[in-house]
């Protein structure tokens, strides 16, 4: 039997109940929905649960669809609200700078290449990475809900202002106001976030030098590669050291009481930028189990930033192994 996969066939079996049907009409707006979410919420844990709700609501809402907009339209509808409840849920205190953003996570790249379609997230393609930048995702969570929600439907996806008004059930004075007190904030928390990335060439040749300079255990070689004002942050711990003094010390000392080269670096990308994970010797088995993720943003020749994340649940999601076997020391 042929199964006729035209949308309006889709929609049309998904409304009389066919599970399989709504799994496929809704399978091309999956990743942009998680990106969207991502964005919204900082959180690569916190946008898998975001999804699952905007699924089980959309399955709930078909029958009250009535198609007047495209479906991605009426799914991302969905998908803010559901992140601006997610949000208010969170209860917490205004922030006002971006080391208090405890629930920032990474975003892997390729998750990112999956973003094929440009007509459900267009600033994915258009603007490569920038709207995905860790230090963009970061100062988003900075905003009110409704800044956030607003800014990221304007100026990301481009939605048209009465569209944004009408799914935040207000005007659009309102919905422009919110635009540019948004604007103002993350001009005033990060004026860098649009900068130009560095060259691809340049940017592995730091990356390399970083990860054979760590596995070598060369402290002299490590802080060379570190600008004078780098910055390095480890989400959730509201904890950062400035400066290439700070930072070498901390890793001539912390990781591993200072035996980097003890610790397996395995390079990936997160957010548009060079990553990579991090894998401890394991003092009860022969292996060596992962840690954390390192986030690096490189200027010129070298690392202007290092966002630490010890959070070994994040392997999954950028299809690494839990464990791997130790090297000889």
């Amino acid at each position: 039997m042929t199964v006729d996969t035209r949308p309006d066939a889709l929609l049309a079996a998904a409304r009389g109940g066919d599970g399989d049907a709504f799994q496929a009409l809704i399978a091309p707006h999956l990743r942009a929905l998680h990106v969207h979410s991502y964005r919204m919420l900082g959180s690569y844990h916190d946008a898998e649960e975001a999804v699952q709700d905007t699924l089980l609501r959309a399955w709930q809402g078909l029958p009250g669809y009535e198609a007047r907009a495209p479906l991605r339209h009426w799914l991302y509808r969905i998908t803010t609200t559901t992140c601006l409840k997610m949000i208010n849920r969170r209860a917490r205190d205004p922030l006002t700078n971006t080391v208090d953003v405890a629930w920032l996570q990474p975003y892997p790249d390729a998750l990112l290449d999956q973003l094929t379609d440009s007509g459900a997230d267009p600033a994915a393609i258009v603007d490569s990475r920038e709207s995905v930048a860790l230090a963009f995702i970061a100062a988003l969570q900075l905003l009110p809900a409704t800044q956030r929600a607003a800014l990221i439907l304007r100026d990301v996806l481009s939605w048209p202002a009465q569209q944004v008004a009408d799914l935040l059930d207000t005007t659009v004075a309102a919905v422009n106001s919110a635009l540019q007190r948004a604007r103002a904030t993350l001009a005033n928390t990060h004026p860098g976030v649009a900068a130009a990335p560095p060259d691809g060439e340049r940017e592995r040749r730091v990356v390399d030098a970083f990860v054979r300079a760590w596995h070598n255990r060369d402290i002299p070689a490590l802080a060379q590669l570190l600008r004078d004002d780098v910055r390095l942050t480890m989400p959730p711990q509201a904890v950062q050291f400035l400066g290439r003094r700070a930072v070498t010390e901390f890793f001539a000392t912390v990781p591993a009481e200072g035996r980097l080269d003890l610790i397996q670096l395995v390079q990936t990308r997160a957010n548009g930028h060079p990553t990579v994970a991090a894998y401890l010797p394991d003092s009860t088995s022969a292996d060596c189990r992962g840690y954390g993720i390192m986030v690096l943003t490189i200027v010129g020749d070298q690392v202007a930033t290092i966002t630490g994340f010890p959070d070994p649940d994040l392997f999954a999601a950028f299809d690494l192994p839990t464990t791997r076997p130790s090297t000889p020391t």
